[in-house]
């Protein structure tokens, strides 16, 4: 399997975990005190970075560290969406669209731009 796809799917799952421990208590421990939604949080926090600190060592064997955290920015947009959507019951506005084609635009100029 391609070193950047097991990358971006670490990269994906460990987004996931981290914005349930910085979001997801927003509506599932709401009337909880603070100091339970912070120490469950960072017990979530845990998680994320057993998946986390291997994607970055795997990710760096192949891409530069710019290219590596502009990655990480994309798949962070692309997992936060749906988890807004779904999870949060947010509504996607077109700054979510904007905000996108700017990350997305990093992303190739990273990559492919004239600048490498």
């Amino acid at each position: 399997m391609n070193v950047n796809w097991v990358t971006i799917g670490l990269l994906a799952l460990s987004n996931l975990v981290m914005l349930y421990a910085w979001y997801g208590h927003l509506r599932s421990m709401s009337s909880a005190p603070v100091w339970a939604v912070i120490l469950v949080s960072w017990l979530i926090a845990l998680g994320e970075y057993c998946l986390m600190v291997p994607a970055n060592r795997i990710g760096a064997k192949t891409m530069s560290l710019e290219q590596l955290k502009i990655v990480q920015e994309a798949v962070a947009l692309i997992v936060f969406v749906p988890f807004s959507v779904v999870v949060m019951k947010e509504s996607v506005s077109w700054n979510y669209v904007a905000a996108a084609a700017c990350i997305f635009g990093a992303v190739y100029f990273i990559f492919k731009g004239p600048f490498n």
